[in-house]
């Protein structure tokens, strides 16, 4: 006799067991995702230190990602670069606030505060995807999600020690909040855009929009490209090493941009904005923890229980279940789209 997998409302085992599939494959898509921005924040500091101003490594990022991807998609599939017209706009917005304001923001910020109020505002993104879809959206946000942020936010202020500095420059507060909105809307709209667009196409033309942006405030004629020929040091513990410019880019370019995009822009096919948003916030405790391990950047006992904190929110919005009354699944993914994303 065949046993029956039906748990009532005409969903059975085997689509719970699906959609659990693709909610875990897209949490790890997230820490993957994650973990690669934070190692970038160390390796720009190389770039940074070897004389590139922040704007410009910014413009240097979404070329050399536009470059790459398109290449790669030009000689593999070249249909996969096709785009209607009547989706221009919203991938120019996305490019906009996913890849070239959130980052000059961001800069803004951290030159006018203290660097972890600044990292903390920037991460009160996910808290703004969640009252989004509760209050605009009207969609059920779980409760277990709203403690999984609260804890979260928490540990990051533990993390970015807030309470060191109470000087709150306006312009820098803006900047911050401004930051946050726009890692929102990367994340809201990027779920609904990828839900029937090919991750990599959406990629492609959001960093070209990004390129384009950045090409009008920092005009390639004013780069003076002799310093990617020159070589700099890996700093902290690595302070003897010395690498080409150009090969520390390249790495923020594939590996510090590219890649983590990808991972991230494929997730939000499996799993809602918010709970990526609030994964994607082990990415600044990552980061100190690779600036401890490389940079010498010591982290006190608050900042570790701050992490773990962190960390315990993260595992809390992992557990959180959509209700099984009527789980769908989500699209089916492209084998191809899903080449560099895992």
């Amino acid at each position: 006799m065949t046993p029956d997998t039906s748990l009532g409302a005409g969903v059975s085992v085997d689509t719970i067991g699906a959609v659990d599939g693709h909610r875990r494959r897209g949490q790890l898509q997230v820490v993957v995702g994650a973990t690669l921005f934070a190692a970038n924040a160390s390796v720009s500091k190389v770039v940074l230190d070897a004389g590139i101003e922040p704007a410009r490594l910014t413009a240097l990022r979404c070329m050399g990602a536009a470059v790459v991807l398109g290449l790669f998609l030009a000689v593999t599939q070249p249909s996969r670069l096709r785009v209607a017209w009547r989706d221009l706009p919203t991938l120019a917005v996305l490019g906009l606030a996913g890849a070239a304001l959130i980052q000059w923001l961001y800069f803004v910020a951290i030159d006018r505060l203290p660097v972890g109020i600044a990292l903390l505002l920037e991460f009160t993104g996910p808290l703004l995807i969640a009252l989004y879809t509760r209050v605009v959206l009207r969609h059920a946000v779980a409760r277990q999600v709203w403690l999984a942020l609260a804890i979260a936010l928490a540990g990051l202020a533990m993390v970015a020690e807030v309470w060191r500095d109470a000087g709150l420059d306006p312009v820098g507060v803006a900047a911050g909040l401004a930051a946050a909105a726009c890692l929102a809307t990367f994340y809201l709209l990027g779920q609904h855009t990828v839900e029937r667009r090919d991750p990599l196409n959406l990629a492609f033309w959001m960093f070209a929009f990004a390129a384009a942006f950045w090409s009008v405030l920092q005009p390639w004629w004013n780069f003076d490209a002799a310093v990617l020929a020159e070589r700099t040091s890996l700093l902290g513990r690595l302070d003897g090493v010395d690498v080409p410019v150009w090969l520390a880019l390249a790495w923020v370019v594939v590996l510090g941009t590219l890649a983590p995009y990808a991972f991230e822009v494929a997730a939000l096919r499996y799993i809602p904005a918010t709970t990526t948003g609030i994964i994607g916030m082990i990415e600044p405790v990552v980061a100190a923890a690779v600036a401890w391990v490389w940079l010498e950047q010591v982290l006190g006992a608050t900042q570790l229980a701050g992490g773990a904190l962190v960390l315990v929110g993260v595992g809390l919005v992992q557990l959180a279940r959509t209700p099984a009354a009527a789980p769908v699944p989500p699209p089916l993914p492209d084998p191809a789209a899903d080449a560099l994303v895992g």
